[in-house]
């Protein structure tokens, strides 16, 4: 009998797929809430224990209150207000320490019970070591905060952000897969095909001009949709910028790609979709419709309520969502394709 489990291992990458979903979202409300340079220090093992004495949480206090965050914005925060903080970023490193356990662990039982199909070994490898260099990231990110700026690079910050997709983009591609060579033995890994790699690719760009909204701020450049202060075109918001410039940093030329690159992501996204409905996957064509029109919807809300901490969260977790289910429908065309052949 066959010591090989696909399907378990299918189940198991999904269920750490949600982890990375939770992940995704406590890491828009700790951004959001300004929590993310709470925790000065990175410590991959003691940090996973919070202050436990008054005297331990007015050590962590004090070191906040040395960096330009502190000393430039929240000069006067109470204790009660540091924990609070401090409460969003705990959280999220102790999620990502749960998501890498939840990952290692796993793995290694499955690799000792000979379970892992053939080739798939070092795509879940993979996979591990990408999460661990999240972590690195993370905290390449929080520390671009603690120095000369009062927040964080919104370079890093996107780094961070687009990884975490890729890692959940990966772990439902792999499942999927899976999930395929538990019904057809003889089913081989779906291929990306050009057309899938386009969409996914025009879907990219607006994550990483999504993640630069959020480092810069730049929802709150206006309230107004479709227009931004009165103006289609909004102009930069600091004079004698290059356009190369203005592109990757001015926040308002930022806001305007952002929002009229989703445009395109639609067209992108009604094409595979369609594509889908053609070859009889109208589960996943529905799955794609209902994330980007929800999306959009939650983009133009987000705007119009001055970025609304509740909208803002759920405009993150439905991008991730968005993320899911092109890849789910990459995959189905990519399958599709490979029958085919």
């Amino acid at each position: 009998m066959s010591r090989l489990r696909p399907n378990a291992i299918a189940n198991w990458l999904l269920a750490v797929a949600i982890l990375v979903f939770a992940m995704v979202v406590v890491g828009g409300i700790t951004r959001l809430t300004e929590s993310g340079l709470s925790i000065t220090e990175w410590k991959p093992v003691s940090g996973a224990i919070p202050p436990l004495s008054e005297s331990a949480w007015m050590e962590a206090f004090a070191k906040y209150r040395q960096i330009p965050e502190y000393q430039l914005i929240n000069k006067g925060m109470t204790l009660a207000q540091f924990k609070f903080i401090y409460f969003w970023e705990f959280i999220h490193r102790l999620l990502g320490r749960l998501i890498g356990l939840a990952f290692a662990l796993p793995l290694a039982w499955f690799a000792l019970r000979r379970a892992i199909p053939g080739g798939y070994g070092w795509r879940l490898t993979a996979l591990l070591a990408l999460g661990g260099l999240q972590g690195a990231i993370g905290w390449w990110m929080v520390a671009s905060g603690l120095t000369l700026r009062t927040d964080v690079s919104h370079y890093r910050l996107a780094t961070h952000l687009l990884t975490a997709l890729f890692i959940l983009g990966g772990l439902v591609w792999t499942a999927l897969d899976l999930k395929a060579l538990a019904a057809d033995p003889a089913s081989r890994p779906a291929r990306l095909t050009g057309f899938a790699a386009i969409v996914l690719a025009i879907l990219a760009i607006q994550l990483l001009f999504g993640a630069y909204t959020a480092g810069l701020n730049a929802g709150l450049v206006t309230d107004q949709w479709p227009l931004m202060n009165g103006q289609f075109f909004p102009g930069v918001t600091q004079t004698g910028r290059s356009l190369a410039d203005a592109v990757f940093n001015d926040p308002a030329i930022i806001h305007f790609i952002h929002r009229w690159w989703a445009m395109v992501v639609v067209v992108a996204l009604v094409i595979l979709a369609r594509r889908l409905k053609k070859i009889a996957a109208r589960p996943v064509s529905i799955a794609i419709h209902s994330a980007f029109g929800t999306q959009i919807l939650l983009g133009i809300a987000t705007v119009m309520t001055g970025v609304s901490l509740t909208l803002a969260v759920l405009h993150q977790a439905v991008g991730a969502l968005v993320v899911a289910a092109t890849v789910w429908g990459a995959h189905v065309v990519g399958r599709n394709k490979e029958s085919r052949s």
